[in-house]
């Protein structure tokens, strides 16, 4: 039963960390709000090695249609707002000389539909993901017959598999309702 548990305590930390991937890609999907989410990735050239722009500046949003990047260093500015312009999130950069600021345009009804075509792909990728996850460990549980573990403790095993995939698939359900519902909204 303890080679079970081990399988079993993989197998959730790995469908876990297909959750938690879905809400960093989800939270690149602008829902029309600012959100800082929209700038992960982005890398800025800074002195000679390519960084992550939180790394660099501050981001925060003064309103719900507007970010504000505030370099660390004011000679980042133009390195910061070519970053932003090579990064293709489609917003312009504008700056003062010393807060970079991005509007977010509202979302057309077009634009909305197939953001949500884009979430349910990261969502299908998600289910996928934990449905392998689930086939990894029943595998690997299958194989412990071989080595002297009963076919009800193995029965057992692929039982509590399927109520963790069961489980995270459900939490990949709501995930994506919520996010629908933030695409949708006007």
């Amino acid at each position: 039963m303890e080679e079970i548990e081990i399988y079993l305590e993989s197998a959730q930390e790995t469908m876990d960390g297909a959750i938690k991937h879905l809400a960093i890609e989800l939270g690149k999907i602008r829902a029309g709000k600012a959100s800082p989410q929209m700038l992960e990735g982005i890398q800025v050239d800074y002195y000679g090695s390519p960084s992550p722009l939180q790394n660099v500046a501050s981001v925060n949003t003064p309103d719900a249609r507007t970010l504000a990047i505030k370099p660390f260093e004011k000679r980042l500015i133009a390195d910061i707002e070519k970053a932003i312009r090579n990064s293709n999130i489609g917003l312009s950069p504008n700056n003062d000389g010393e807060i970079i600021r991005l509007s977010v345009p509202p979302l057309t009804e077009e634009r909305r539909q197939e953001l949500v075509k884009r979430v349910k792909q990261e969502v299908e990728t998600a289910k996928v993901n934990v449905r392998n996850v689930r086939q990894d460990a029943n595998n690997s549980i299958r194989k412990l017959t071989k080595e002297g573990v009963s076919e009800d403790m193995v029965k057992i095993g692929e039982d509590r598999v399927q109520k963790l995939t069961d489980d995270h698939t459900e939490k990949i359900d709501k995930i994506f309702e919520a996010k629908e519902k933030d695409i949708i909204e006007v």
